[in-house]
């Protein structure tokens, strides 16, 4: 039985993931179309289940339903996939998604703990094969009773406007040619979120900031961060792009914007806050 997504995410079905893909058995055009594969675990006998809680302090991991066990499958990366299955990575499955930071929750929370599982075989301490925690989400070492969580790296994104009421975007060396987006940068050691915005904004363009507000979060597993939302007015300096991180940034009026990230992220949702003027 086929499970479809409803209002924007799914209720009671098993994730499955490959890499940094989601296997549906169809390729979406739009959230309407996306659908997850049968529960036929047979399918992958060489793959484990895992089951995540999704009762977060106290709280349902996604509010639009009554919770419940999360329940994925990471499939090895070298598996072939039965008929008419396809790797739809997980970004592009969040651009579909009407409310991304409500509707994605579970599958978000699902995709994280499967990478961090992958990536946490081993013990950074001994060495040793680690094992699964009892009664919690974490990996305990048999062998020298070191416990890891899953990494979380926060980070920020900051919009800022001038007195011109332009908003300033940025190309970074990573992005696809020609898209601009928001300064970003992660917390460093003995940062709060505010003085990362400050210290980030500073380094990659060369500009002061005042009126620092927070305004919203995201998890953003890719791979493990999550994201922190800002706004700022611009203070003071020249704006200069420090060419390493940053290979362009200039002042845009809401009338001449360049290719914008995709819908799903929380940079285009701050910047579509902003040409609503709700900034």
């Amino acid at each position: 039985m086929n499970r479809r997504w409803e209002g924007g995410f799914l209720k009671n079905g098993v994730f499955f993931f490959q890499g940094t893909s989601l296997l549906l058995k169809t390729v979406p055009d739009s959230a309407a179309d996306l659908e997850l594969p049968p529960e036929f675990k047979d399918l992958f006998p060489s793959s484990d289940v895992f089951t995540v809680p999704a009762l977060i302090g106290g709280k349902v991991a996604d509010g639009n339903d009554d919770g419940g066990d999360i329940f994925y499958i990471s499939v090895p990366p070298d598996a072939p996939l039965p008929p008419n299955w396809r790797a739809i990575p997980v970004r592009r499955v969040l651009s579909l998604l009407p409310e991304p930071a409500a509707g994605a929750s579970k599958m978000l929370r699902a995709f994280h703990i499967a990478q961090w599982r992958l990536e946490s075989l081993f013990c950074g301490s001994c060495g040793c094969k680690n094992g699964d925690a009892s009664g919690e989400t974490a990996r305990l070492c048999p062998a020298c009773g070191r416990m890891e969580y899953p990494r979380i790296a926060p980070a920020i994104l900051v919009l800022i406007t001038n007195n011109e009421g332009k908003a300033l975007l940025a190309h970074n060396t990573t992005f696809t040619p020609g898209v601009y987006s928001l300064i970003a940068g992660y917390v460093e050691a003995g940062e709060n979120l505010e003085d990362t915005v400050a210290r980030e904004t500073r380094e990659e363009v060369n500009i002061e900031l005042c009126q620092i507000r927070y305004i919203a979060s995201q998890p953003w597993p890719f791979p493990h961060s999550l994201m922190t939302g800002f706004s700022a007015r611009y203070a003071g300096g020249t704006l200069k792009p420090d060419g390493v991180e940053i290979e362009d940034a200039r002042w845009f009026g809401r009338d001449e914007l360049p290719p914008l990230p995709g819908q799903g992220s929380l940079s285009r949702r701050l910047i579509d806050l902003w040409l609503a003027d709700k900034l």
